[in-house]
């Protein structure tokens, strides 16, 4: 977020206003955010809802995230705005979290996927900022879930929104808004505050924004999500995948596993920390620090993705907290894919 108030990228005035337009006639726009592009469309249009659905192949009772001005009256989406809610907004809004509240009556089932809850965040990228203020004159919200087929990679370039969507006739967009390279990388963290007076915060998915953060301007840690909790944008098992098999190998191990995949005729993408790997198709090598780690991840995959390799091979990356969100986006990318390294160096 720092890169992008610092330098932020030129808004386009012009463009804005057509995506407004465009949003509020019930087409679908995709807009850069911080954290990943979104494919938005009008949350209070059950039109424009279902066009997002069905654009990702999304299943229906799977929510969608609410995005919202600064200026936003976040009382006008929730049903009740708990004091925990206030608190976590001055801290971190504009920026990469998004709240679960009880939604408001007039919030359509299916962005909460048929539950009494809602989820919203205010996105600190300025053309999304932009895009959110001249939307029906910043009291409307837009409806965003990442940019790209469900289960897919999600995109952190216009160009990338373009590749799984295409662009003209037959594209399910009106328009792409290009804000440049989404600067942290990796969804947001998301917080439950819809049963705050018996659960507490529940957090449902790790992103930039840690646990210890969330703590520290609550007074209290957040739990791990129960059977009962929401259900929420990415928090499925198997999630933000490239087509290609991904497995995760430990740094110990992993001169010996691309040795032996060499050695069955194994084509390897490998994206890594360390240098110094031999016997593979592709590499990406990868920074050291966390946040930056995340802000290369997704293009990473879908660069690897796109080399013919039989498996992208991932040097698994710390377990300390900052590394929580990248290991919990990881994990989701290569649960399909169990299995899949013992059986290549089997046969």
């Amino acid at each position: 977020m720092n890169q992008d108030r610092q330098n932020p990228p030129a808004i386009d005035q012009a463009a804005i206003a057509l995506a407004a337009r465009q949003l509020e006639q019930g087409a679908l726009v995709a807009f850069p955010t911080e954290t990943v592009y979104g494919l938005g469309g009008d949350a209070e249009n059950p039109a424009a809802i279902a066009a997002i659905y069905a654009a990702k192949g999304r299943p229906a009772n799977h929510p969608v995230i609410v995005h919202v001005a600064p200026e936003a009256d976040i009382a006008y989406w929730a049903a009740t705005v708990p004091v925990e809610a206030r608190q976590l907004i001055a801290a971190f809004w504009p920026g990469p979290l998004t709240l679960i509240l009880k939604r408001a009556a007039h919030i359509p089932d299916a962005v909460a996927g048929g539950q009494d809850s809602v989820g919203l965040r205010c996105p600190a990228h300025p053309v999304a900022q932009a895009l959110l203020r001249e939307f029906r004159g910043g009291k409307g919200g837009v409806a965003g879930p990442s940019a790209n087929k469900f289960g897919h990679v999600s995109p952190t370039t216009a160009a990338h929104v373009r590749e799984e969507f295409g662009q003209g006739a037959g594209s399910p967009l009106a328009y792409v808004l290009d804000g440049g390279q989404s600067e942290v990388g990796i969804e947001s963290t998301i917080v439950d505050l819809s049963r705050i007076d018996t659960h507490g915060p529940v957090l449902l998915r790790p992103g930039q924004i840690s646990a210890a953060q969330i703590a520290a301007v609550l007074g209290v840690t957040p739990r791990l999500p129960d059977a009962g909790a929401p259900r929420a944008s990415g928090t499925l098992d198997a999630h933000y995948a490239p087509h290609t098999p991904v497995v995760q190998v430990a740094a110990a191990d992993l001169d010996d596993v691309l040795r032996r995949l060499a050695g069955k005729g194994r084509r390897v993408a490998l994206i890594h920390r360390r240098p110094g790997h031999g016997d593979v198709l592709a590499q990406r090598p990868m920074p050291a620090e966390a946040n930056a780690y995340a802000h290369d991840l997704y293009a990473a995959l879908r660069d690897m993705d796109h080399t013919g390799a039989d498996l992208i091979v991932v040097e698994a990356p710390p377990t300390d907290t900052q590394w929580q969100g990248i290991n919990d986006r990881l994990r989701r990318a290569a649960f399909d894919s169990q299995g899949i390294l013992a059986r290549l160096l089997e046969h």
